[in-house]
């Protein structure tokens, strides 16, 4: 093996190596091999273990219910309740707020003017570490919110007050790729439902917290988890797993809501001889990874369930899984009823740079160069903002929308990329590939949609990277990522982000909010006419959502990886945002890194006179 041959190859293990901590590093650290015992005769008696202060403690519990009497007496949840979306101001049952995935709150007294007296109402901790990804749920007057590592609060809305909580008792081996996140609960009646970093999904009764039944989705031993909010539509829970840095068979199930029995299961790899197969190089489809871990949208009208799914795996490295690799990084638009798929449209056909297809889909009615068009909208993660036709399928138009424009790609006039053969992973990259596998947006955090002015707001990552490509070995529930990006904005302190305002029916990018750091939180808009953000170095963030002018700004803490969402309870109006990231995804993006971890909601009140 020559000089340059042996260090390539080092390069590529480390990559793995890396890769391995990257993906893998929330997995507990295996016990060493047992030594071979000496003979009985030789074996000296062990010593006594000395009593350690936890042993003498009382064991704490992990569920604490509750027998009071609480809430507004509203009642369950109702179909006409979802399907009303944010209508009622009292209420935030949905992540994405409605169907539509508008996070639109409807409360016109957050105008910029009132955003800038807002004030602190209450603080909740959380008590963990890693990404406060949650968007609460709003009902009743009680306020639903789980944080990383799976605890459910249940919470006075107007106070803080903590009526019940639930921590989930975790395996010692999860398999989870990007941290112990979980972004919110689903609710449908007197169920409110979690899905859980060991790949379950529990439900709870949403007064006295006690658990109503419990699912395996699948075994978290070959690499699944599941960290979104479940979704409901009619009696049915719909979610999906993670698990595409771990070569799984990527799905999304139904669940009947009051008994947990699974209705349908749709899995977003094709099976040999049926559709799609044929996009899959030998038995490469078995380990292709496509996952399903964030929410989707429906669309009443049609009956129609939209849903997205991640990467192929392995992630960076294609050489074996050669051809377009159906389902992944792609739109499906399906039958809620059974799970049958209606149409599906790829954004990245063989997906080399990790850049997934499952960033927030909005149901927008717009016109699109004079004709009115029922359209489904994504600024995906591969940094083109994508329009199509959301009763076909049919593609539109697409327009690039971060500051740094993608330069992996060109989008042909049917929507498909044409590959810069300069920016595929190689053993020894030396291109600057624009964006970085973390987006542009990613579906880890939400964006808002305005549709008096037309416009989505979304949460941009700004750092470019190189992405080299490395050795393929799967092995079932283990990483299986064949490489890593090389963080070259991040190593040389450039990377930044920005909120960019874009204009629905074109694509175009109105205004651009820039921020120091990468801008990894959710947004939420209101029709006062403002938009809500966090930052990465832990504030709390009010713009003029016509113009992106700042109008507040207060310091919560850590940085800011949740959704925000508005209420009203009384007379009075909140705005809630959790503070707390994850400091090796931070210092991945580029973001910073000395602020400290930990969860914790912060609640502001809007003072009585607005």
């Amino acid at each position: 093996m020559s000089g340059t041959s042996s260090v390539r190859l080092v390069r590529v293990l480390a990559s793995v190596a890396i890769g391995y901590w990257l993906f893998g590093c929330e997995r507990a650290q295996q016990p060493a091999p047992a030594q071979a015992a000496a003979p009985a005769a030789q074996a000296p008696a062990a010593p006594a273990k000395p009593a350690e202060l936890g042993d003498l403690l009382p064991k704490l519990p992990s569920h604490w219910t509750n027998d009071k009497d609480i809430g507004r007496g509203k009642g369950g949840v109702t179909d006409a309740q979802l399907a009303a979306g944010t209508s009622d101001p009292t209420e935030w049952l949905l992540y994405g707020g409605n169907y539509a995935n508008y996070r639109l709150s409807p409360i016109k007294a957050l105008t910029p003017a009132a955003a800038s007296t807002l004030q602190v109402a209450w603080v909740f901790p959380t008590g963990t570490l890693g990404q406060f990804e949650v968007s609460p749920v709003v009902h009743d007057g009680i306020m639903y919110v789980t944080s990383s590592y799976n605890r459910l609060f249940a919470l006075d809305a107007a106070t803080g007050e903590l009526y019940w909580r639930y921590d989930h008792k975790q395996p010692d081996d999860l398999r989870i790729c990007c941290g112990p996140v979980n972004r919110g609960v689903g609710i449908k009646g007197d169920i409110v439902m979690m899905a859980t970093l060991d790949a379950h999904l529990i439900a709870f009764e949403r007064r006295s917290g006690e658990i109503k039944w419990d699912v395996e989705l699948a075994s978290y031993k070959d690499g699944y988890s599941a960290t979104s909010a479940p979704m409901v539509v009619k009696n049915m829970a719909i979610i999906g797993v993670a698990g595409g840095e771990y070569g799984v068979r990527g799905f999304f199930d139904a669940y009947d809501v009051e008994t947990g029995k699974r209705i349908w299961r749709h899995y977003t790899m094709p099976a040999a001889g049926e559709p799609g197969a044929e996009s899959w190089a030998g038995k490469s489809a078995a380990s292709g990874g496509a996952p399903a871990w964030t929410s989707g949208a429906y669309d009443a009208e049609t009956d129609t369930l939209f849903w997205t799914t991640g990467n192929p795996g392995p992630d960076w490295n294609g050489d074996d899984r050669s051809g377009d690799n159906l389902y992944a990084d792609s739109i499906l638009a399906l039958d809620p009823a059974t799970g049958q798929r209606k149409w599906y449209f790829q954004f990245t056909p063989h997906d080399v740079w990790d850049y997934d297809g499952n960033t927030q889909i909005f149901l927008v009615d717009i016109d699109v160069d004079g004709k009115p068009v029922k359209a489904v909208v994504q600024a995906n993660r591969n940094g083109f903002f994508y329009i199509l036709d959301r009763t076909t399928g049919a593609y539109l138009k697409s327009a690039p929308y971060p500051d740094q424009a993608p330069n992996w790609a060109t989008i042909d006039e049917k929507g498909r990329p044409t590959v810069n053969p300069q920016a595929v992973p190689l053993e020894n990259p030396d291109y600057r590939v624009c964006p970085g596998n973390m987006g542009g947006m990613n579906g880890a955090w939400s964006g808002a949609y305005n549709p008096t002015l037309k416009l989505v707001y979304i949460p941009t990552i700004e750092a470019c990277q190189q992405f080299q490509k490395g050795i393929v070995a799967y092995v079932n529930g283990q990483p299986f990522v064949g490489g890593l990006p090389v963080t070259v904005d991040v190593n040389n302190k450039v990377a930044y982000g920005d909120l960019n305002a874009i204009d629905v029916t074109t694509g175009k990018v109105r205004w651009r909010f820039k921020d120091k750091d990468p801008v990894s939180s959710g947004a939420l808009a209101t029709a006062g006419g403002v938009v809500f953000i966090g930052t990465g170095d832990g504030h709390a963030v009010a713009l003029d959502a016509a113009t992106g002018a700042e109008v507040w700004r207060f310091r919560v803490g850590g940085g800011v990886r949740s959704q925000p969402i508005a209420y009203q309870q009384g007379d009075d109006v909140y705005v809630a945002i959790g503070a707390g990231n994850w400091a090796t995804i931070t210092s991945f993006q580029g973001g910073n890194v000395k602020v400290p971890e930990g969860g914790e909601l912060v609640v502001f009140k809007l003072p009585r006179h607005h």
